[in-house]
């Protein structure tokens, strides 16, 4: 499977229903509340990869739920972190995937790298709060996603919230924003009008990115407009972890939305029904998570 994530450790509007945000007492995220319903999940388009089961496509009926309009941010997992003690697994591992382009000469000399994707780098010591390796830090990115952390941490993350992982069909339903079978959250054009719509590769991949659409790395969570639901990011900029494996009989977890990595020559699987994984316990400067939750009754304070 050709993609951007790194190898494993081992336009029809749906006029949508109104949306209300619901706010945790904890103040830890603001979800937006959608009805669910039916849509046509999934996509035929001949620029899918058929290997990955993105079709074919198909109606599929989602219950109502809350989906953040954002991915969780390195402030808000820096509150968890300090709030419980919890350490990632690529801290435990003591390393992580970084894209090479990111480092100096000889951090990228000394680091191993897998050979069917050798632009990742095995980092030492890079982590979540240091994204680079050692010396690295999150200054001017604390409103960006948090990365290097893996569907375990993600899972570890949405328990203290009180949250969830949304699932691939809830994903897709939210992402779509109520349009139907468009190709990106905002229609079938990448640049419309020649405006730029989310955080993608833009020249010629691995070698340069022109940064056209305004970075080479991560974007803060609400960088670019956000689609007909309210979500921002749902295509480009990080991959996110959903709840469900991505097969039955593979130990693999979900992940949608394509990330900063992602070139329509080699990777555009940041259209909405592009899908990929990696196992539970892997990591990587360009993958991160948004949080999910069920409709219930809420009472004061919640």
């Amino acid at each position: 499977m050709s993609h951007c994530c790194p190898p494993s450790r081992s336009a029809v509007r749906d006029e949508p229903e109104p949306v209300v945000h619901l706010r945790s007492g904890s103040d830890v995220d603001e979800l937006i509340a959608l009805p669910g319903g039916v849509f046509l999940m999934g996509t035929d388009d001949e620029e899918g990869f058929p290997a990955d089961r993105e079709g074919p496509v198909r109606e599929v009926t989602v219950a109502p739920f809350a989906i953040d309009p954002h991915c969780v941010s390195n402030a808000r997992f820096a509150r968890f972190v300090k709030e419980t003690g919890y350490r990632t697994e690529a801290e435990a591992f003591g390393w992580t995937y970084v894209f090479a382009k990111f480092l100096p000469a000889d951090v990228r000399k000394r680091s191993l790298r897998p050979p069917q994707a050798p632009w990742w780098c095995a980092v030492q010591g890079a982590c979540w709060r240091e994204p680079e390796g050692p010396g690295s830090g999150l200054d001017g990115r604390w409103d960006h996603p948090v990365v290097h952390v893996s569907w375990n941490d993600a899972v570890a993350y949405c328990s203290w919230a009180g949250r969830r992982l949304p699932t691939e069909v809830e994903w897709e339903y939210a992402a779509r924003g109520g349009l139907r079978q468009a190709r990106y959250p905002w229609g079938d054009e990448l640049v419309p009008g020649g405006e730029h719509r989310c955080n993608i590769w833009q020249g010629r991949f691995p070698v340069r990115n022109t940064g056209e659409d305004g970075y080479v790395g991560t974007a803060p969570v609400d960088a670019f407009p956000p689609n007909g639901f309210g979500l921002h990011n749902t295509s480009g900029n990080v991959w996110e972890w959903c709840a469900d494996l991505f097969d039955p009989a593979l130990p693999g977890r979900s992940m949608r939305g394509g990330s900063y990595l992602c070139h329509d020559s080699y990777c555009n699987r940041y259209r909405v029904a592009a899908r990929t994984a990696n196992t539970p316990d892997s990591a990587s400067g360009n993958l991160g998570f948004r949080v999910a939750a069920d409709l219930r009754p809420i009472g004061r304070g919640h």
